[in-house]
């Protein structure tokens, strides 16, 4: 099966990009139920306009950051910036809908040591809360819904790198191996367990 993926690669990108615009244009509209509007739908996953909203302002951010005066309205248009957002928003939903598959989780002593480790939340080189607390306020988040955003950072990570070992797995002489279900299972096992723990 690693074999078969990694002559095929390039595919697994297409056939990828092809169910994330499935997705898009399945999932463009208004959800009448709840009146939250919805600009997609991955899943069970909704991409509302707050959502996108929020994306914008932070990719706009970024942006803004390397590129100065020179990113302008010609530049978004050159970029198709609204495209660019709304089509990470859909991937990022993707792979938290494939780590939720493989069973990835973060723990709480996981998410806990990934925000003591960030820099952003440093006081004279070590973590402190009032710095945490006071840089959520001013991305005007809860520190609940910071966790709960991260914490899925967290698993696409994960699944990223899970991707990412198993499309440059080392060729196995599988022949070597035939009629060895057993041995094939385990090493795929033992793949996708060092991916998790990453």
């Amino acid at each position: 099966m690693l074999k078969t993926m990694r002559q095929h690669a390039k595919y697994f990108y297409v056939l990828f990009f092809i169910v994330i615009l499935s997705f898009i244009f399945w999932g463009v509209g208004v959800d009448q139920s709840d009146r939250v509007d919805v600009v997609a739908e991955v899943g069970k996953y909704k991409i509302t306009g707050q959502d996108y909203r929020t994306a914008y302002d932070n990719f706009s951010r970024n942006y803004r950051d390397i590129y100065k005066e020179k990113f302008d309205e010609d530049m978004r248009k050159k970029l198709k910036f609204n495209e660019m957002v709304l089509n990470s928003l859909v991937d990022n939903r993707v792979l938290i809908i494939a780590a939720e598959k493989q069973g990835i989780e973060i723990g709480d002593n996981e998410l806990s040591e990934d925000i003591v480790n960030e820099s952003a939340f440093f006081k004279d080189g070590i973590f402190s809360n009032e710095t945490y607390i006071n840089r959520l306020r001013i991305m005007r988040l809860t520190p609940d819904a910071y966790e709960a955003v991260r914490r899925k950072e967290l698993m696409v990570q994960k699944i990223v790198r899970l991707i990412e070992l198993s499309a440059g797995i080392p060729e196995i002489e599988l022949s070597s191996l035939a009629g060895n279900e057993e041995t094939l299972k385990t090493i795929r096992d033992a793949i996708a367990n060092d991916a998790r723990e990453t």
